[in-house]
């Protein structure tokens, strides 16, 4: 199940009351606003800097009813699940790699491209794209000593519905690189 975001988070993360927030957004008539304009506002108040700004701004946007927990600002819905594993970032994306195999779908929906591979000095990357039109991508990054994280996000789904089950999907599908 996919949650709103957490208020309490927020205000722990930003040092302010989510009241606070509440009535500068209001008097500023960010209902009126993008997400952009509202997360600047925000930024240039000083009430909540970059990441927390945005967190806010989409706290905001569900609390008015503009966006559903799960949903980007484009009205897509994305999720993500991640896991830690042994090895390095190479011997990760190597795990996950064999873990889906030469597959030409997930759960019933075809590739359509990909998977592609690419490397930067700090990540490791597995992309494909499915005949839905959504997209996977996995980042993989060294975690510690030892170890590495892998993150799956699952971008352009169509409904809440779709979060429920590719959530699960890929969560089961990480599970496989213990």
């Amino acid at each position: 199940m996919v949650r709103s975001i957490n208020i309490e988070a927020i205000e722990k993360g930003t040092g302010i009351s989510w009241s606070k927030v509440e009535d500068f957004l209001t008097g500023i008539d960010a209902a009126t606003l993008s997400h952009k304009e509202i997360a600047r506002a925000l930024n240039e108040s000083g009430l909540a800097e970059g990441w927390w700004a945005q967190s806010a701004t989409v706290a905001f946007e569900q609390q008015i009813g503009r966006r559903q927990p799960g949903q980007d600002c484009d009205g897509e819905f994305q999720t993500s699940v991640s896991k830690t594993v042994q090895g390095s970032m190479d011997q990760a994306r190597d795990k996950w790699v064999a873990a889906v195999g030469t597959a030409e779908e997930f759960s019933g929906i075809a590739v359509t491209r990909g998977p592609e591979l690419s490397d930067t000095a700090k990540w490791r990357y597995w992309r494909c794209g499915l005949a839905d039109g959504s997209r996977v991508n996995v980042h993989i990054y060294e975690k510690a000593a030892g170890k590495a994280s892998v993150g799956l996000q699952h971008e352009r789904l169509e409904s809440v519905e779709q979060l429920d089950h590719w959530r699960a999907f890929w969560k089961a599908k990480l599970g496989e690189l213990a």
